[in-house]
């Protein structure tokens, strides 16, 4: 059997101490996470994750910090592999429709995100919170892609 987990990007973005997230409908279930999807074939880190917060927010990203790398396995036993980014927003598209499953974007302190424990998508939204709040930052350089 051959491992495949999905690799992610994800992004932190904070503002006045709110923290922009997605709510989307998954599998039937309206759910919190941070801007995030996969990453595609031929496609930086960097690149995906500029991308997936655009796509989902119609705010334009500018990542400053690898926050982390966080392996996660869920109960159905699927894995995935997420980088996540913390930057700032900027632009914002008000006319741009937000790809499915996005229904609503929404700005967010540390404790209502807490309060929604059960509505998280996964445990990674508040431990990458959690990391940010605690200083985390790793250089964007640690990065690095081999052509």
């Amino acid at each position: 059997m051959v491992f495949k987990p999905d690799v992610t990007v994800a992004a932190v973005i904070e503002r006045d101490a709110r923290f922009l997230l997605v709510e989307e409908r998954i599998r039937g279930r309206l759910v919190f996470n941070q801007p995030a999807g996969h990453l595609e074939d031929r496609e930086s880190l960097i690149n995906a994750v500029v991308r997936e917060v655009l796509e989902e927010t119609a705010w334009r990203f500018t990542p400053q910090w690898l926050l982390g790398v966080y392996q996660w396995r869920s109960s159905r036993g699927h894995s995935t592999v997420r980088f996540a980014f913390s930057g700032t927003v900027s632009d914002f598209a008000a006319n741009r429709m937000l790809d499915p499953p996005v229904i609503a974007t929404h700005w967010l302190t540390q404790a209502e995100i807490a309060s929604r424990t059960a509505s998280l998508r996964t445990p990674l939204v508040l431990r990458c919170i959690e990391d940010y709040l605690r200083g985390v930052r790793l250089p964007l350089e640690a990065l690095l892609s081999v052509q």
